[in-house]
């Protein structure tokens, strides 16, 4: 899908979005806020909003949210100003995308592919810009999850501010986007998406149909296998809220491909 995309951009400034199918039914909601729950490490979940931001980008200004550390955001802010892709992604490697540390999905190869398709979107001249949000201070100071995710909440809301008519799509872990508490942990309270505004406020969740994806536990991080509780021949987007209330739809990829880091990927460019 990347690839695709990719080669789009490169021959012009009309690009041809691979999305999901229901993206159009999805940009038509009046909501001005999207937010898509992934599960971290696949190749499919980036892939797929990258083709989100593209179609929104053809209707107008897009701030894309991205659950990666607000201070890399001049950082951001010259990597979608480059002249030229070698040094967008150059510039990359000066972040997070640069450490092998950074191995739990959120800078995965397919992350970094997703960045640079950003890049071209702007380079084709549609009004894309990054908006990282993951707050510092919650974890400088070690304060409990429920502090973190009204931070996070909050950081996401300061994108409206700085860009009022651009409509803001997030890209976050799946716990973060509900709009209702998790059950399981009382003390967390509403997670980062329900403390933003509920009826300018979309969010769909990608569907567990199986496959793998790069992630971290006790053991250490590695290609970890996805279970499937969703049926994994059906794609796209559906806007029918989960049982539970928490999401207003799902993003349904099919079974899920491991992305191992960008800093330690010998994955091809695209």
């Amino acid at each position: 899908m990347i690839a695709l995309l990719a080669s789009a951009l490169l021959a012009g400034s009309s690009p041809t979005c691979s999305s999901p199918d229901g993206t159009v039914t999805l940009l038509s909601q009046p909501q001005q806020v999207i937010v898509v729950g992934e599960s971290h490490g696949t190749v499919e979940a980036p892939a797929a909003f990258l083709g989100v931001v593209c179609e929104a980008a053809e209707r107008g200004p897009v701030t894309v949210g991205l659950e990666m550390s607000e201070a890399d955001r001049p950082l951001f802010d010259r990597f979608m100003a480059s002249p030229d892709e070698a040094t967008a992604r150059g510039l990359l490697r000066y972040g997070d995308f640069g450490r092998a540390d950074r191995d739990d999905g959120r800078h995965s190869q397919a992350m970094m592919d997703m960045m640079v398709g950003f890049w071209r979107l702007r380079a084709a001249g549609r009004d894309v810009t990054l908006h990282p949000f993951l707050p510092l201070m919650s974890r400088i100071q070690r304060r409990d999850q429920a502090w973190h995710e009204l931070e996070m909440g909050y950081a996401m809301s300061r994108a409206l501010v700085a860009r009022p008519e651009a409509r803001l799509l997030i890209l976050v872990g799946d716990l973060h986007a509900r709009k209702t508490p998790i059950a399981p942990w009382p003390d967390v309270g509403l997670p980062a998406a329900g403390h933003l505004h509920g009826t300018d406020t979309l969010t769909l969740r990608m569907a567990q149909q199986g496959g793998e994806r790069w992630g971290c536990d006790q053991d250490g991080c590695g290609e970890q296998t996805m279970t499937g509780v969703y049926d994994p021949g059906t794609r796209g987007i559906i806007l029918t809220p989960t049982s539970d209330g928490a999401y207003d739809g799902v993003l349904a990829v099919g079974p899920t491909t491991a992305s191992p880091p960008a800093a330690i990927s010998s994955a091809p460019a695209t």
